[in-house]
């Protein structure tokens, strides 16, 4: 891992926030607006120079005020305050001069959304993180991430990819790398698989099994905090692989140290963000 970081943490002095990384979140719909934030504020605090959000148009005051240094996009929304499928064309034109982009967390799956995400993933000419949500809406439809331009990561919780799979959660959890493993190879994507001691796997079906982490971080929005850090590493330079095995080591790391300062039991998602730098300096 320490490699890995390496790789993209020197830094010149003669230097400006493009040389780091352009990363776009497609996120947020009424009341999951705290996914948008912590994918978008995780993958600042994970190294990459400048970060879009596209959230749906009535969230964007508020979202202005919460994140000071992301720069905010709005979009075209339902009357359910999701994205409409009518927002495809400003976000197209938003990733243009992506270098990643992370799609899916507290989108919902609204018919809309559905539409949108189903094209976005045709059409985005960058790599992507899927996650959450949008994993839910090609549920019926998987064989879209082999028409993706670029690469793919996907990071399901064991739930999604039984989804994915048309399968329990019982039989994913039953040989978590080999299920993984199937999967890139089909859909040529690399496959984070979470849980305890998260799986990835690239598309040639590589694997890595994380071993940092604990149960306190079983709480809602940590996932989306990974997300933002894999798409952050991805912006910076990485490969999809290494970056994901790197966005898991330390988003594990960030927890362990979150848990030794507020313990398992009251770990929240933001506890972890603010333990992203201390994680990053240990290595």
């Amino acid at each position: 891992m320490k490699d890995s970081y390496k790789s993209i943490s020197e830094r010149k002095e003669d230097t400006h926030k493009g040389d780091y990384g352009r990363v776009v979140v497609i996120a947020g719909s009424t009341g999951m607006s705290g996914a948008a934030y912590l994918c978008s504020q995780a993958a600042l605090v994970s190294g990459c120079g400048l970060v879009n959000l596209a959230i749906p148009k009535s969230l964007n005051n508020s979202m202005e005020v919460k994140l000071t240094e992301v720069i905010t996009n709005p979009q075209e929304e339902t009357k359910e305050g999701t994205f409409s499928a009518n927002a495809y064309a400003g976000i197209c034109e938003l990733t243009q001069k992506a270098n990643a982009v992370a799609l899916g967390c507290g989108m919902t799956t609204h018919p809309q959304v559905k539409t949108l995400i189903k094209k976005l993933i045709k059409e985005i000419d960058a790599p992507m993180v899927i996650d959450a949500d949008a994993l839910n809406s090609i549920a019926d439809e998987v064989s879209l991430l082999k028409e993706a331009k670029k690469d793919v990561i996907i990071t399901p919780h064991p739930g999604e990819m039984a989804r994915l799979c048309n399968i329990d959660s019982q039989a994913v959890q039953t040989d978590r790398i080999t299920l993984a493993k199937k999967f890139s190879l089909k859909y040529n994507a690399t496959t984070v698989l979470k849980g305890h001691q998260t799986v990835v796997v690239d598309k040639e079906g590589n694997h890595y099994v994380n071993t940092t982490g604990n149960p306190g971080m079983a709480s809602a929005g940590v996932g989306d905090i990974l997300t933002g850090m894999i798409v952050s590493f991805i912006a910076q330079g990485l490969e999809p692989y290494g970056a994901a095995k790197l966005g898991v080591y330390l988003h594990g790391l960030s927890g362990d140290l979150a848990a030794a300062k507020n313990g398992q039991v009251s770990l929240i998602a933001t506890n972890l963000l603010e333990c992203i730098p201390e994680a990053i300096r240990k290595i």
